[in-house]
């Protein structure tokens, strides 16, 4: 099928690749020129394991193209995903207006029947609105549908996650629609779940929000097990055996970041506002993540007593391991409390510094890019893990002590045995246990 991907951000760009990968004729269009020119050359803007090579196997085979010229990729195109940026406003709701905007341009490019399909994450009844814009603004009497066709996309595994769903949500309201849909998942026909266009935007966010309430629950509960000397490990796999509850998101820790969780949390909690539906549930999700930095400095105040003119590490930027996505990381916030009480900060991560420098510029000696863990930890009085990249995981303890000025570790992710770091010689402070 010819398929038209809008947006080649992080859903759009994988979006594109997967359905080229599953045998499509695929263009990619953005309004970020510098973006196409990447994509087009089979390079990605984004770290995504797996990305680049799908991307340019796809490229070679002739059924992926890119393109700034959204009108082309509107008028050759049978199907349309619609895959821009929704981001949140101040009072949690989605800023719609490039959804909006695309939108209209689809109408006035509207010269044969078109699937338009959400592919972003939207507020529930935004087909409505997408299929009233097109509507008013079509030169031409021609039908289309609506489809949605949220993503569950992880970063650092979303190739996979594409190419291996665990479900295909799509909603429509007419069969050519859901005949249209079909065809295009048809490799995953198991797997696909066809519902009305408003359950299938419903989905997305009770979906995210439900595992986000996981992560906090289990976070309020590792600082009950710091009180009374249970281990949150032991707790979480207890719950996680009951088939019920499951094992996932139940890492204790700084909390979630990214994109989609904070987001996602919010707008739900504003579009039940809107609605006169009362998330209080959720508010309390939202507060308690909020809240995980602050336990964790009051971590690293706990061993260090005064912050001021006191050298420390952080390994670890991105919001979660396998990314460079920097969006909503805790890092940021640990960042900006330690730089106003006076620290000093080597700052290391596999993936994310180039992003992190767009908010805290190298400016030594207070702020400090290294080129590995063990340059970041060198004369350190503290070394902070807040990032569960492998490396760290791997990092010799035995080396760690032998450079550190003072042999002090504060865990956010949990990633080391208590009694192997303190028989190693550190004074190790981790989360609920």
């Amino acid at each position: 099928m010819k398929i038209g991907v809008i947006g080649t951000g992080y859903v759009g760009l994988v979006t594109a690749v997967g359905l080229a990968d599953l045998g499509h004729d695929v263009i990619g269009t953005d309004v970020v020129a510098e973006k196409i020119e990447l994509a087009s050359k089979g390079k990605s803007h984004i770290y995504e394991p797996g990305l680049e090579n799908l991307l340019q196997a796809n490229l070679k085979k002739g059924n992926l193209s890119f393109s700034v010229d959204l009108d082309k990729a509107i008028r050759i195109s049978d199907v349309l995903f619609v895959c821009v940026n929704t981001p949140p406003r101040d009072d949690g709701s989605a800023d719609m207006s490039y959804v909006e905007g695309v939108s209209r341009r689809i109408a006035e490019n509207l010269d044969d029947y078109k699937l338009v399909v959400e592919k972003s994450t939207v507020p529930v009844k935004t087909s409505s609105w997408i299929k009233r814009t097109i509507s008013l603004y079509r030169k031409k009497n021609v039908d289309f549908d609506v489809a949605s066709n949220p993503e569950f996309l992880r970063e650092g595994t979303a190739v996979h996650d594409f190419l291996n769903p665990d479900r295909v949500i799509i909603g429509v309201e007419t069969d050519k629609a859901r005949e249209l849909m079909l065809k295009i998942y048809a490799k995953f026909n198991d797997k696909i779940l066809v519902t009305n266009i408003e359950t299938a935007e419903v989905i997305k966010h009770a979906s995210n929000s439900f595992l986000a309430m996981k992560i906090s629950f289990i976070n309020l509960i590792s600082d009950l097990c710091e009180k009374t000397d249970a281990d949150i490990e032991q707790v979480a796999k207890g719950m996680g055996h009951d088939p019920r509850i499951g094992s996932q998101f139940l890492r204790a820790g700084l909390g979630y970041g990214g994109s989609c969780f904070p987001k996602d949390v919010r707008a739900l909690i504003k579009i039940g506002e809107d609605l006169g539906i009362d998330f209080n549930l959720l508010k309390q999700v939202d507060l308690i993540n909020i809240k995980r930095t602050n336990v964790f400095i009051e971590k690293v105040r706990k061993a260090l007593w005064i912050l001021k003119e006191k050298k420390i590490a952080i390994l670890g930027l991105s919001f979660k391991p396998q990314t460079d996505d920097i969006r909503n990381a805790p890092s940021i916030k640990i960042i900006e409390n330690l730089l106003c009480e006076g620290a000093v900060l080597n700052l290391y991560d596999p993936q994310a510094m180039d992003n992190m420098k767009e908010i805290f510029p190298e400016d030594p000696p207070r702020i400090n890019y290294m080129n590995s863990a063990y340059d970041a930890v060198n004369g350190v009085n503290a070394t902070l893990i807040v990032t569960e990249w492998d490396e760290f995981k791997e990092i010799d303890l035995g080396e760690l002590k032998r450079i550190m000025a003072n042999p002090i570790i504060v865990d956010g992710r949990n990633i080391f045995k208590p009694d192997i770091v303190k028989e190693s010689g550190f004074e190790y402070y981790s989360i609920g246990r």
